[in-house]
């Protein structure tokens, strides 16, 4: 045995064998990848409350799969390790929108492409697939349905406001009435004519209704 051999360590022949250069061109890319991830993910964001961390987490995702990437096509036996230990990691987050598991996708495939050093495919297809989400989720529609809540006193009121509503909406729906000793209420959805929202003062200004509220619909949650 030499002396060399007493100092001799497989760790820092491994850490020989690494190209900083590419490993920092890599990183660059996946940052940059990240960022653009976060600036679409803003520009789409059509939820009730937007949250900034979740667009910096697809940001360090991009970065965090890219590193594990890396590693992982450098060594097979690491590979098979960083397989099982991935394999036990359970996350507890609910997304809210379903919108957000689409941009949860985009961020680990953009890193594992670029940990693979494809990166002319991280770029072109990040770049369709944040145009294509521009277009889309920004288009706007004038078929936006609307949940109109029509508060009436008696029978003969609920019937002039169905009335009011049938002559003044494309089309409408009733979802639900309820009956007190105070009154009628019904909720109904309805679709505007030429988005216009002056349906909602008719109504409300038709002989025994109370309360007329229009409001947004998009099948899970409501704006005022």
């Amino acid at each position: 045995m030499t002396f060399n051999d007493v100092f001799k360590s497989s760790f820092l022949e491994k850490v020989s064998s690494f190209s900083f250069i590419d490993v920092l061109i890599a990183m660059a890319v996946a940052f940059a990848l990240g960022l653009f991830i976060y600036i679409v993910y803003k520009k789409t964001f059509r939820g009730v409350m937007y949250s900034s961390s979740f667009g910096v987490s697809l940001m360090a995702m991009t970065l965090i799969t890219t590193l594990i990437i890396l590693a992982v096509t450098s060594n097979v036996i690491l590979s098979l390790g960083m397989v099982g230990a991935l394999s036990i990691v359970r996350f507890r987050t609910a997304v809210k929108e379903p919108l957000d598991i689409a941009f949860l996708f985009w961020a680990i495939s953009a890193g594992i492409v670029t940990g693979a050093g494809l990166i002319p495919l991280a770029v072109i297809g990040s770049i369709l697939i944040g145009i294509v989400l521009l277009v889309f989720v920004n288009a706007k529609t004038s078929d936006t349905p609307y949940i109109a809540v029509i508060s009436c006193t008696d029978e003969v009121a609920e019937k002039r406001a169905w009335e009011a509503l049938k002559a003044n909406t494309a089309k409408r729906l009733l979802k639900s009435k309820t009956v007190t000793p105070e009154g009628i209420e019904l909720t109904a959805e309805i679709k505007l004519k030429e988005g216009s929202a002056a349906v909602c003062n008719l109504v409300s200004g038709t002989e025994g209704v109370n309360r007329c509220v229009l409001v947004s619909y998009n099948g899970e949650y409501m704006n005022s």
